[in-house]
């Protein structure tokens, strides 16, 4: 099932009074279920503001260079998970060849375990997220060169 397909059924129902919904399409069995637990709230901090100085001279911030090599991002809000199971061996680790439509990592999202598959093939150089934290949508993942 399409990811943007989906994100829209798990919107419809966190935004509607169905607690349940499940939908069999030829490419497979979706069910969404909404937790009856307290709504997590993330909260991200704010940006710090800082004051030009009086100077004439330029002010140049020191960014980290951007990452050579192919981005794999987030596409949705969920738990990063880089194996299968607890225990389990690792989808990738460093270095790790990949080809394109291969798994790499595991987010859940609402109960929900979805397999975030490699949309390059390439070397995995940087894993850029810990197995079990937070990841927003758009964040990234693994650098592939």
């Amino acid at each position: 099932m399409d990811l943007r397909k989906l994100k829209t059924l798990i919107d419809l129902v966190s935004e509607s009074n169905v607690s349940e919904l499940e939908i069999t399409e030829a490419e497979g069995k979706v069910r969404i279920v909404k937790s009856m637990g307290a709504p997590v709230m993330m909260q991200q901090p704010a940006p710090v503001m800082m004051a030009a100085p009086l100077a004439a001279a330029p002010v140049v911030a020191d960014t980290p260079a951007a990452p050579v090599g192919h981005t794999v991002k987030s596409p949705m809000v969920g738990t990063f998970y880089r194996s299968a199971s607890p225990g389990a061996k690792p989808y990738v680790e460093l270095g790790s060849v990949v080809k394109e439509g291969e798994t790499i990592c595991i987010i859940e999202a609402m109960k929900i375990l979805n397999e975030i598959e490699a949309d390059k093939a390439g070397t995995i150089t940087k894993i850029l997220s810990e197995n079990g934290e937070a990841v927003e949508y758009g964040q990234p993942l693994f650098i592939i060169e």
